[in-house]
Protein backbone atom coordinates (compact mmCIF):
# COMPACT_ATOMS: atom_id res chain seq x y z
CA UNK A 1 0.00 0.00 0.00
CA UNK A 2 0.91 3.46 -0.39
CA UNK A 3 -0.02 6.86 1.55
CA UNK A 4 -0.19 10.74 -0.04
CA UNK A 5 3.24 11.68 0.53
CA UNK A 6 2.73 14.77 2.49
CA UNK A 7 0.50 14.43 5.46
CA UNK A 8 2.08 14.36 8.61
CA UNK A 9 1.64 10.38 9.17
CA UNK A 10 3.35 10.03 6.07
CA UNK A 11 6.15 12.79 6.59
CA UNK A 12 6.45 10.65 10.45
CA UNK A 13 7.30 7.58 8.38
CA UNK A 14 3.69 6.23 9.64
CA UNK A 15 2.65 5.59 5.89
CA UNK A 16 0.37 2.82 6.88
CA UNK A 17 -1.90 5.53 9.08
CA UNK A 18 -2.19 7.72 6.35
CA UNK A 19 -6.02 8.96 5.84
CA UNK A 20 -5.46 8.37 2.41
CA UNK A 21 -4.09 5.05 2.13
CA UNK A 22 -4.45 3.13 -0.92
CA UNK A 23 -3.69 -0.87 -0.86
CA UNK A 24 -3.17 -2.70 -4.53
CA UNK A 25 -6.15 -4.90 -4.60
CA UNK A 26 -8.91 -3.08 -2.98
CA UNK A 27 -8.18 0.61 -4.50
CA UNK A 28 -7.04 -0.64 -7.20
CA UNK A 29 -7.76 -3.66 -9.63
CA UNK A 30 -5.66 -5.82 -12.33
CA UNK A 31 -2.91 -6.87 -10.04
CA UNK A 32 -3.53 -10.43 -10.62
CA UNK A 33 -1.05 -10.03 -13.08
CA UNK A 34 2.79 -10.65 -14.50
CA UNK A 35 2.92 -6.09 -14.44
CA UNK A 36 1.41 -3.95 -12.17
CA UNK A 37 1.66 -0.49 -11.72
CA UNK A 38 3.23 0.54 -8.76
CA UNK A 39 4.58 3.44 -6.67
CA UNK A 40 8.10 3.47 -6.41
CA UNK A 41 8.91 3.50 -3.54
CA UNK A 42 6.55 0.64 -2.68
CA UNK A 43 9.60 -1.80 -4.94
CA UNK A 44 12.44 -3.19 -3.07
CA UNK A 45 15.68 -5.60 -4.23
CA UNK A 46 15.02 -9.01 -4.10
CA UNK A 47 17.57 -10.58 -0.84
CA UNK A 48 20.05 -12.24 -2.45
CA UNK A 49 19.85 -15.74 -2.96
CA UNK A 50 16.08 -15.47 -3.51
CA UNK A 51 13.59 -16.34 -6.32
CA UNK A 52 10.67 -14.11 -7.67
CA UNK A 53 8.46 -16.54 -6.06
CA UNK A 54 10.13 -17.12 -2.84
CA UNK A 55 10.31 -12.97 -2.83
CA UNK A 56 6.32 -12.61 -3.15
CA UNK A 57 5.93 -14.35 -0.26
CA UNK A 58 7.63 -12.06 1.96
CA UNK A 59 5.41 -8.87 1.85
CA UNK A 60 2.45 -8.36 2.87
CA UNK A 61 3.17 -11.20 5.88
CA UNK A 62 6.81 -10.31 6.99
CA UNK A 63 6.02 -6.43 6.88
CA UNK A 64 3.00 -7.17 9.24
CA UNK A 65 4.62 -9.35 11.94
CA UNK A 66 7.53 -7.26 11.93
CA UNK A 67 5.09 -4.13 12.87
CA UNK A 68 3.53 -6.33 14.75
CA UNK A 69 6.17 -7.73 16.90
CA UNK A 70 8.74 -5.27 17.02
CA UNK A 71 7.14 -1.97 16.68
CA UNK A 72 3.92 -2.73 18.60
CA UNK A 73 4.42 -5.42 21.01
CA UNK A 74 8.30 -4.45 21.23
CA UNK A 75 8.80 -8.23 21.63
CA UNK A 76 12.05 -8.69 24.09
CA UNK A 77 14.70 -11.63 24.95
CA UNK A 78 13.12 -14.26 26.89
CA UNK A 79 9.72 -13.48 26.87
CA UNK A 80 6.58 -16.14 25.71
CA UNK A 81 4.73 -15.63 22.62
CA UNK A 82 1.80 -17.33 21.60
CA UNK A 83 1.61 -17.48 17.40
CA UNK A 84 -2.11 -18.49 16.77
CA UNK A 85 -2.96 -20.19 13.21
CA UNK A 86 1.23 -20.98 12.65
CA UNK A 87 -0.21 -22.37 9.36
CA UNK A 88 -0.83 -18.41 7.99
CA UNK A 89 0.98 -16.84 6.49
CA UNK A 90 1.40 -13.74 8.98
CA UNK A 91 1.63 -16.69 11.52
CA UNK A 92 4.32 -18.43 9.98
CA UNK A 93 6.45 -15.23 9.66
CA UNK A 94 5.64 -14.16 13.27
CA UNK A 95 7.34 -17.36 14.67
CA UNK A 96 10.28 -16.57 12.25
CA UNK A 97 10.59 -12.57 13.98
CA UNK A 98 9.76 -13.66 17.88
CA UNK A 99 12.51 -16.41 17.55
CA UNK A 100 14.71 -13.74 16.06
CA UNK A 101 14.28 -11.52 19.14
CA UNK A 102 14.91 -14.27 21.42
CA UNK A 103 11.67 -15.17 22.47
CA UNK A 104 10.20 -18.08 23.17
CA UNK A 105 7.24 -19.46 20.72
CA UNK A 106 4.27 -21.36 21.41
CA UNK A 107 2.41 -22.11 18.19
CA UNK A 108 -0.86 -22.86 17.39
CA UNK A 109 -2.25 -25.06 14.22
CA UNK A 110 -5.14 -27.47 13.36
CA UNK A 111 -2.95 -30.38 12.05
CA UNK A 112 0.68 -32.10 13.27
CA UNK A 113 1.72 -31.80 9.74
CA UNK A 114 1.11 -28.04 10.10
CA UNK A 115 2.82 -28.07 14.09
CA UNK A 116 6.27 -30.04 12.91
CA UNK A 117 6.47 -27.35 9.90
CA UNK A 118 5.85 -24.79 12.86
CA UNK A 119 8.45 -26.51 14.55
CA UNK A 120 10.78 -26.69 11.52
CA UNK A 121 10.27 -22.35 11.60
CA UNK A 122 11.62 -22.70 15.39
CA UNK A 123 8.54 -23.13 17.73
CA UNK A 124 9.14 -24.20 20.98
CA UNK A 125 5.89 -25.62 21.59
CA UNK A 126 3.58 -26.93 19.87
CA UNK A 127 -0.98 -27.13 20.33
CA UNK A 128 -3.09 -28.65 18.03
CA UNK A 129 -6.08 -26.44 18.94
CA UNK A 130 -8.40 -29.15 17.37
CA UNK A 131 -7.29 -31.99 20.02
CA UNK A 132 -6.60 -29.77 23.30
CA UNK A 133 -7.79 -26.32 24.68
CA UNK A 134 -5.66 -23.95 23.70
CA UNK A 135 -5.94 -21.92 26.77
CA UNK A 136 -5.22 -24.74 29.03
CA UNK A 137 -2.30 -25.41 27.07
CA UNK A 138 -0.69 -22.23 27.31
CA UNK A 139 -1.30 -22.01 31.24
CA UNK A 140 0.42 -26.07 31.27
CA UNK A 141 3.43 -24.83 29.25
CA UNK A 142 3.73 -21.39 30.91
CA UNK A 143 3.12 -22.41 34.85
CA UNK A 144 -0.18 -20.96 34.92
CA UNK A 145 1.73 -17.36 34.41
CA UNK A 146 0.53 -17.18 30.86
CA UNK A 147 2.40 -15.45 27.69
CA UNK A 148 3.69 -12.03 27.31
CA UNK A 149 2.25 -11.43 24.00
CA UNK A 150 -0.88 -12.73 21.73
CA UNK A 151 0.05 -12.96 18.20
CA UNK A 152 -3.85 -12.50 17.33
CA UNK A 153 -5.05 -12.66 13.85
CA UNK A 154 -8.18 -15.25 13.98
CA UNK A 155 -10.81 -12.63 16.00
CA UNK A 156 -13.73 -14.13 17.80
CA UNK A 157 -13.04 -17.86 17.86
CA UNK A 158 -9.89 -17.27 19.56
CA UNK A 159 -10.62 -13.80 21.56
CA UNK A 160 -11.82 -13.97 24.92
CA UNK A 161 -9.10 -17.11 25.15
CA UNK A 162 -6.17 -14.49 23.75
CA UNK A 163 -7.06 -12.49 26.59
CA UNK A 164 -7.09 -14.88 29.89
CA UNK A 165 -4.44 -16.21 28.15
CA UNK A 166 -2.11 -13.14 28.58
CA UNK A 167 -0.25 -12.62 31.87
CA UNK A 168 0.08 -9.66 33.91
CA UNK A 169 1.13 -6.82 31.90
CA UNK A 170 0.89 -8.75 28.75
CA UNK A 171 0.26 -7.71 25.60
CA UNK A 172 -2.12 -8.74 22.47
CA UNK A 173 -1.50 -7.37 19.29
CA UNK A 174 -4.08 -7.92 16.29
CA UNK A 175 -3.91 -7.11 12.46
CA UNK A 176 -7.33 -9.32 11.66
CA UNK A 177 -9.96 -10.97 12.12
CA UNK A 178 -10.76 -14.03 9.93
CA UNK A 179 -13.68 -15.97 12.31
CA UNK A 180 -15.74 -12.55 13.10
CA UNK A 181 -15.22 -8.93 13.91
CA UNK A 182 -17.15 -8.53 17.41
CA UNK A 183 -15.51 -10.94 19.65
CA UNK A 184 -16.60 -10.98 23.59
CA UNK A 185 -14.36 -8.94 26.01
CA UNK A 186 -14.30 -9.74 29.41
CA UNK A 187 -12.82 -6.30 30.45
CA UNK A 188 -11.56 -7.04 34.15
CA UNK A 189 -8.94 -9.01 32.28
CA UNK A 190 -8.01 -5.93 30.80
CA UNK A 191 -7.89 -3.96 33.48
CA UNK A 192 -6.82 -5.56 36.71
CA UNK A 193 -3.90 -7.80 34.91
CA UNK A 194 -3.59 -4.15 33.39
CA UNK A 195 -3.05 -5.69 29.72
CA UNK A 196 -2.19 -3.71 26.63
CA UNK A 197 -4.55 -4.42 23.31
CA UNK A 198 -2.88 -3.30 19.95
CA UNK A 199 -4.52 -2.86 16.40
CA UNK A 200 -1.96 -3.39 14.01
CA UNK A 201 -2.34 -2.54 10.11
CA UNK A 202 0.03 -3.23 7.45
CA UNK A 203 3.01 -1.62 8.80
CA UNK A 204 5.89 0.61 7.73
CA UNK A 205 8.18 0.65 4.60
CA UNK A 206 11.15 0.99 6.93
CA UNK A 207 9.92 -2.15 8.58
CA UNK A 208 10.38 -4.44 5.68
CA UNK A 209 13.20 -2.70 5.15
CA UNK A 210 14.36 -3.69 8.44
CA UNK A 211 13.05 -7.04 7.75
CA UNK A 212 14.46 -7.57 4.52
CA UNK A 213 18.46 -7.56 6.20
CA UNK A 214 17.82 -10.76 7.32
CA UNK A 215 16.92 -12.65 4.85
CA UNK A 216 17.48 -15.60 3.35
CA UNK A 217 19.93 -16.45 6.40
CA UNK A 218 17.80 -16.09 9.52
CA UNK A 219 14.62 -15.20 7.97
CA UNK A 220 13.03 -16.98 5.25
CA UNK A 221 9.86 -17.19 2.96
CA UNK A 222 7.28 -19.65 3.90
CA UNK A 223 6.49 -20.66 0.11
CA UNK A 224 3.18 -23.22 0.31
CA UNK A 225 2.45 -23.82 -3.59
CA UNK A 226 3.05 -22.34 -6.97
CA UNK A 227 -0.17 -22.03 -9.04
CA UNK A 228 -0.22 -21.24 -13.05
CA UNK A 229 -1.92 -17.74 -12.98
CA UNK A 230 -5.05 -19.10 -14.74
CA UNK A 231 -5.72 -21.35 -12.07
CA UNK A 232 -6.34 -18.79 -9.70
CA UNK A 233 -9.48 -20.60 -8.67
CA UNK A 234 -7.72 -23.62 -7.52
CA UNK A 235 -5.17 -21.33 -5.37
CA UNK A 236 -8.44 -19.54 -3.67
CA UNK A 237 -9.85 -23.03 -3.15
CA UNK A 238 -6.82 -23.96 -0.98
CA UNK A 239 -7.12 -21.42 0.91
CA UNK A 240 -10.97 -21.71 1.62
CA UNK A 241 -10.07 -25.25 2.79
CA UNK A 242 -6.91 -24.06 5.08
CA UNK A 243 -4.43 -26.59 3.50
CA UNK A 244 -1.73 -24.10 3.00
CA UNK A 245 1.29 -23.64 5.35
CA UNK A 246 2.40 -20.14 4.40
CA UNK A 247 2.15 -18.51 1.15
CA UNK A 248 0.40 -19.62 -1.72
CA UNK A 249 2.05 -17.47 -4.88
CA UNK A 250 0.56 -17.06 -8.51
CA UNK A 251 3.13 -17.13 -11.21
CA UNK A 252 2.57 -16.10 -14.97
Amino acid sequence: GWGCGACHACLNGDDNLCRRYKVLGENTRGVYAEYVNAPGENAFPIPEGLGFEEAAAIPLVFLTAWHMLVHQAKVRPGEDVLVLAAGSGVGSAGIQIAKLFGARVLATASTEEKLEKARELGADELINYREKDFLAEVKRLTGKRGVDIVFEHVGKMTWEKSIKALTKGGRLVTCGATTGYDPVTDLRYVFFKELKILGNFMGRKEGLREALRFFPHRLRPVLDTTFPLKEAARAHERLSRREQFGKVVLIP
